[in-house]
């Protein structure tokens, strides 16, 4: 694969002799460098480059399909030849049940839907396998390495079928040989991979990437069970493991021989190597094994395939017999499975101060595996670690992986023998950081005593960095208390912590945010003083989605219609969308667009009903907000306002209400009690609206249960609606506004995020903007008492709050729900009370507009032909030339 196999690799020897072009050297374990042997894979990391290095014994076709994981073990033999008859659709069908027989072991009389996925997809993966070995296999002058905790990238078969342009091939394929698409398509499980925004867009960014031509890797952990699987029991989230890999992930290359070893806690050492030079050893008191599985990221046209390497937690040794044998069965697992903890589930709880430890320990294991196995390729690729700036560009998306500043620093230090200078230099002209928040809980920082304990040569790094850092505040006159503070890498006054945010700032070549507000306010808040040190670091990379899976996928019936209006080149280039634009009042596009909206309704109706057992009215305005719930997000100005709405109508049953669809969906941490609090206020609201005639067909509030991004490609296309509520300056951009704005709904936002930059496109007239901006809100919460003087001066809210607060929707519990009024009504964090009459109005004028169909369709048409700009590929681009400096193939 050209991303994913080192295709001219080779590692200088000792003497640096030349090697020959074109034909790259083998390496030799025992004639390398400390360095690459230091550096190198354990168990076969001089194995697995050797592998891709050395060309085939005769008549062996080398092939990147050695390991399948599909079924319940990995299928070793060669993959079936299936003879080519120049006819595509036969050529899949056959390999489809070649596929079904020789891997999953099953004939079509036999096989399930889940086989008929597991078949299907290996067969599209073997296509997938030819394109790469087929490009381009030099060595990319520059590579990606982009480090997330969460890729969420949701299922992979309609995106493979559609970037490789086989979605009818398929389809025929697959009825000839008796079975439906749809069905293999719903029998694939999301990959449970992420959470929300920022899983999805590091997906659609990998996918960006690939389709626009630049080279990359994304580094994340192989989660057995993701974060969970959500259910409601009489309205209460309840958490479950996630299963997606009961039976294997056919999509995936298991790479055993790319494995790492990650060390936690133990001892440093000093020794003198030469006079006046100090080398540091680590010795670790524990180690896991970080073992490669890779997922191919198909580009649109199957152009470019880059990779996802994902990491999985193993012990080194799985089972300790001595105590087996001694009859202690579960103490001889017991370190497997604290091994293993690491890759189980994203998020675990830091309610405690052992969930706390394995937050850090994630973090640290797939960051370290990452820099490793990066740095080893580059070695292997151009001999000198030093030139590694000039040929990576690693981007850490968000806080998480900011443990990357000491630890790369330690890889070049220790393994590599650099001075702390050269180690530096390579280290912040290498490192990018995209900062997602500005709450000050979403900012990592770590207990000192905790970073000491399980990663003490990192602590020790980082003192350094530190104290260099502070002693050149003082050489430019910078040296008062209150300044050293702010930009020190440790809060001394929490109990001091280590701010991980700092980390990467001070550690990386540019930081970004992620809209033009968040941007500004970054270096108006968080990074201020650091900003004021180096004001050329940050900059602004508004974030996108990729327009293949949000539209193309996703709305396979507006993209047709787009399609036979402007021409296939949309397809290829989403700014001639804009195209559309000349049709908004043309009355046949009108009633198409609006028959594709339609359909989209009435199956988004059904899956209402199939899981939840609601039935709403397609024709009804479907009022949309899914996402993460969250206070900031604000699902609870969502809810406030219909039962405000609720009881508007059941005061004046008489009056033409408009009908409306309340749509939730999103899930609360396990441990974020405000949250889970929020959904069950959400579900016992939504039991007394539907079940109350006097409000039947004009009001019905639906929760859907387990948000996903399938899930959500069936919600976006059928929304009206987007809700994007969020306290201005809290929510650093969104992507899901771009998502239903793409797909023509209208907007209700603040001033916050992209939302901003969305109104600047598609027009304010287009869009239904409520309350206050970033500045009153800074304003506002600064005054007294201003929740209880926002209550009093709205006798609607304060009947609203108190409805919830009687216990009118829970009287098995009357005060259930006070801990959630008591908060608005005395302290208010989030404004929610300040901007409900404006919010109110909004809604207003929107049931307003929704009764003039023609003004409306001309509004959503204006949306969909306007959204280009927040396409991922024109944020790759931004990337690709003003922070990482690559070039596009």
């Amino acid at each position: 694969m050209p991303q994913t196999r080192l295709h001219t690799a080779a590692t200088r020897s000792q003497d640096h002799q030349p090697r020959t072009p074109g034909r790259p050297s083998r390496i030799n374990p025992e004639a390398a460098t400390d360095a690459q042997r230091r550096s190198g894979a354990l168990n076969g990391g001089f194995d697995v480059l050797n592998e891709i290095l050395s060309p085939p014994a005769a008549g062996v076709e080398k092939t990147d399909d050695a390991l399948v994981t599909a079924g319940t073990a990995a299928a070793r033999a060669a993959r079936p030849v299936v003879p080519s008859t120049g006819d595509a659709v036969v050529d899949l069908r056959e390999a489809i049940r070649a596929k079904l027989a020789y891997v999953i072991g099953r004939t079509p009389e036999t096989a399930r839907e889940r086989d008929w996925f597991a078949a299907t997809a290996l067969a599209l993966r073997d296509r997938i396998v030819d394109a790469c070995l087929a490009a381009e296999k030099q060595v990319p002058n520059k590579r990606v390495y982009y480090l997330s905790l969460e890729f969420l990238i949701g299922r992979l078969l309609s995106d493979a079928m559609n970037n490789l342009g086989l979605v009818e091939t398929t389809r025929k394929a697959l009825a000839e040989l008796g079975v439906d698409l749809g069905t293999v398509e719903g029998a694939e499980p999301d990959a449970a991979l992420g959470n929300g925004g920022l899983g999805r867009l590091a997906a659609c960014f990998m996918e960006s990437m690939a389709s626009i031509g630049i080279p990359a890797y994304g580094y994340g952990i192989r989660y057995d069970h993701g974060l969970f699987r959500q259910s409601f029991e009489d309205g209460w989230q309840r958490e479950a493991p996630e299963t997606w890999l009961a039976e294997g992930n056919p999509w995936e290359f298991a790479r055993p021989a790319a494995t790492y070893r990650i060390g936690f806690g133990g001892h440093v050492t000093m020794s003198m190597v030469s006079e006046g030079v100090i080398r540091r050893t680590w010795h670790p008191a524990e180690t896991v094994r970080a073992v490669a599985h890779d997922v191919p990221v198909v580009g649109w046209r199957g152009k470019t395939v880059n990779t996802l390497r994902l990491w999985k937690a193993e012990a080194e040794a799985p089972v300790d017999l001595g105590q087996f044998n001694g009859g202690d069965h579960v103490g001889a697992v017991a370190n497997r499975m604290r091994a293993e903890a690491i890759s189980r589930v994203l998020y675990p709880s830091d309610s405690s101060t052992a969930g706390q430890e394995l937050r850090l320990r994630q973090e640290y294991f797939f960051t370290s595996a990452s820099l490793q196995d990066l740095v080893l390729r580059h070695v292997a690729e151009r001999g000198d670690v030093r030139s590694l700036p000039d040929h990576a560009a690693i981007q850490l998306n968000d806080t998480h992986p900011a443990i990357a500043v000491p630890e790369l620093m330690r890889i070049l230090l220790e393994d590599h023998g650099l001075t702390w200078e050269d180690a530096w230099h390579v280290t912040t002209n290498t490192l990018n950081y995209t900062n997602h928040t500005l709450l000050p809980e979403a900012l990592e920082t770590w207990p000192v005593e905790l970073m000491e304990r399980l990663l003490p040569r990192h602590m020790q790094i980082i003192y350094l960095i530190n104290w260099m850092h502070l002693e050149a505040q003082g050489k430019d006159g910078k040296s008062d208390a209150a300044h050293l503070a702010s930009v020190s890498l440790i809060d001394e006054s929490h109990g001091r912590r280590v701010r991980m945010g700092h980390l990467a700032f001070h550690g990386s070549r540019r930081v970004n945010g992620v809209s033009a507000l968040h941007t500004e306010l970054m270096r108006e808040t968080v990074f201020a003083d650091l900003h004021a040190l180096e004001p050329e670091k940050i900059v602004n990379k508004t974030n996108g989605i990729t327009f293949r899976r949000w539209l193309h996928n996703a709305n396979p019936g507006l993209t047709r219609l787009a399609v036979e209006t402007l021409g296939e080149g949309v397809l290829d280039n989403p700014e001639l969308l804009r195209g559309l634009d000349a049709y908004a009042e043309d009355p046949a596009f009108v009633a198409r667009y609006a028959a594709v909206r339609r359909g989209r309704k009435e199956a988004l109706a059904e899956v209402i009903y199939d899981r939840t057992g609601v039935t709403v009215d397609p024709s009804a305005l479907f009022d949309v907000q899914i996402k993460r719930i969250h206070e900031y997000k604000r699902q609870l100005l969502n809810v406030v306002e219909t039962v405000a709405l609720y009881q508007a109508i059941k005061s004046e049953p008489h009056k033409d209400w408009t009908p409306r669809v309340k749509i939730f969906g999103g899930k609360a941490a396990p441990s974020y009690t405000q949250a889970k609090l929020i959904i069950k206020l959400a579900a016992d609201v939504a039991r007394a609206v539907n079940d109350d005639p006097d409000v039947a067909d004009r009001l019905k509030v639906v929760f859907l249960p387990n948000y996903s991004v399938s899930l959500a490609e069936a919600i976006i296309p059928a929304a009206d609606l987007s809700e994007q509520i969020s306290t201005a300056g809290m929510e650093a951009s969104g992507t899901g506004n771009m998502k239903l704005a793409l797909n023509g709904a209208l907007t209700v936002g603040t001033l916050d995020g992209a939302n901003i930059e969305i109104r600047d496109h598609v027009g304010p007239e287009n869009i239904f903007i409520f309350g206050l901006d970033a500045a009153g809100v800074r304003a506002r919460s600064a005054e007294p008492h201003y929740a209880r003087d926002a209550i009093w001066n709205s006798p609607r809210l304060a009947a609203a709050l108190d409805m919830i607060a009687s216990g009118r929707f829970s009287p098995e519990e009357p005060n259930r729900f006070r801990p959630l009024t008591d908060d608005l009504r005395h302290r208010d964090q989030y404004l929610l009370t300040c901007d409900f009459d404006d919010y109110w109005r909004a809604q207003r004028e929107i049931d307003a507009a929704w009764n003039d169909p023609k003004g409306w369709w001309k509004r959503a048409i204006h949306n969909t032909a306007r959204m280009a700009w927040f396409s991922s590929d024109r944020s790759m681009r931004e990337y690709a030339e003003e922070i990482w400096r690559v070039k596009l193939a």
